[in-house]
């Protein structure tokens, strides 16, 4: 076995990765670079009648989107590939033969069978602990079809044949693979070859506790890059799915999760999967983005959504940094900056009718509006024209608010105000006036 690190992300492109599967490869991602070892992308492309071509690619893309590079792989080549197990079967048929020749295999129908050591099997388990199987009845635990009559080689063989060919030195899986875990101890012992370590990691649960299923919100890896969450948080967040980091820290970037994580603080039970709390771990994220990072990257939602991009680009959508949780928010937060027609919410205008004052107080705005000679007291001036009118700031405040963007919420007033110019406000201002007229 070899004295480096080496892990390994084993997807069958069957389907677009999951958020299960990239939490799998994140934990084997970690602990390879934790190490300064080397991370393996292997294919299990033997299921003809499932496999999908654009599901390779989706494996890549949702790799290469969460900033998992592989050291080896399909398309990274390396000394142990083939790394597509449909191009193994040379490979495979080497290692069978052994089997072969020590009498561990007899025909049964066609197929081929593997001969079990009938005796009990420990798993010690970096995670799990000791879990036992007992081969001595073989009514309970019958040998072990390896290879089938058309000639295919099974699951549990090639996993091991792969794992010995490629160096394994940890083999960090799902918990539902706990069960086969005995199964391919008695391959390596049958080979003559030392087992790599193994470490299951606890299922990812709905929050009702059932398992989650690629069907279920939050699993499909493509609703993160929809929604608008950065790559960081989501494996942020999903590290957090099983893993206990030590003290109260949360919010990690790559770099501290490759610092700070290791199998010790791996959880035995199911982590379940909330995504209030992705969202959150999101935010978090984003917040700490420099004012151009964040409207570097919402600039693909809104040029989607098909907002003009203009000089003050950056400093509008940093107005809202402070105000969304996904990238996919920011749009509608900032659509009223560069849309002169802004929609009235009929609810808000509703609330600001019920303020008598509200129409007289903006007219008043207007003209100190229109009086001010520094722009930059646009915000203190909204205050004083209130107190000037025998009103409350806040009374006048939130209908200013309104006027200026159709909505009750958002960037900070004088923010709004700086983008907009004294010019423009004045003209909302007043069209605002004509609406609630």
């Amino acid at each position: 076995m070899s004295n480096q690190v080496r892990t390994r992300f084993a997807p069958s492109p069957t389907g677009s990765l999951h958020i299960g599967g990239a939490r799998t490869a994140l934990f084997n991602w970690l602990y390879a670079r934790k190490h300064g070892g080397a991370f393996i992308l292997r294919v299990e492309d033997t299921d003809k009648a499932r496999n999908k071509a654009d599901a390779h690619a989706g494996i890549y893309s949702g790799l290469k989107w969460l900033g998992m590079n592989a050291d080896e792989g399909p398309n990274e080549g390396g000394d142990c590939g083939p790394y597509n197990q449909s191009e193994r079967q040379e490979i495979y048929e080497k290692w069978f033969q052994k089997l072969v020749t020590a009498g561990r295999v007899y025909e049964d129908d066609g197929a081929w069978r593997f001969r079990f050591d009938r005796k009990p099997v420990t798993v010690t388990d970096l995670v799990c602990g000791e879990i036992t199987i007992d081969y001595t009845d073989e009514s309970i635990n019958p040998d072990m079809t390896v290879k089938r009559s058309n000639g295919d080689f099974v699951f549990h063989f090639v996993n091991v044949v792969d794992d010995i060919e490629m160096k394994m030195t940890h083999v960090i899986r799902g918990e539902d693979h706990l069960m086969n875990t005995p199964k391919h101890l008695q391959l390596y012992e049958a080979f003559g070859v030392e087992p790599p370590k193994f470490a299951h990691i606890p299922l990812i649960l709905n929050p009702d506790g059932s398992k989650m299923s690629k069907r279920d919100q939050g699993a499909a890896l493509k609703e993160y890059t929809t929604h608008g969450y950065l790559p960081e948080a989501v494996n942020n967040y999903i590290a957090l799915l099983g893993w206990s980091p030590k003290g109260d820290k949360e919010i990690f970037s790559m770099s501290e999760l490759v610092e700070n994580f290791d199998l010790d603080s791996v959880n035995r039970s199911g982590a379940k999967f909330d995504i209030e709390k992705c969202a959150w771990v999101n935010q978090q994220h984003l917040l700490a983005l420099t004012p151009d990072q964040f409207a570097g990257a919402a600039l693909p939602y809104v040029s989607e959504a098909g907002l003009p991009i203009g000089e003050n680009y950056t400093q509008i959508a940093a107005s809202v940094q402070k105000k969304v949780r996904l990238l996919s928010e920011v749009p509608a937060q900032i659509a009223f900056f560069t849309d002169a027609d802004y929609p009235f919410d009929a609810e808000v205008v509703a609330k600001v009718k019920k303020n008598d004052q509200a129409a007289t107080l903006l007219e008043k705005l207007t003209a100190n509006f229109s009086a001010l000679t520094d722009w930059s007291e646009a915000k203190a001036t909204i205050g004083s024209t209130a107190k000037e009118n025998g009103a409350k700031p806040g009374q006048l405040m939130f209908p200013t608010r309104v006027a200026l963007s159709g909505m009750s919420g958002g960037p900070d007033l004088g923010v709004i105000l700086e983008i907009l110019g004294q010019e423009e406000s004045i003209r909302r201002v007043q069209r605002a006036v004509s609406e609630l007229s």
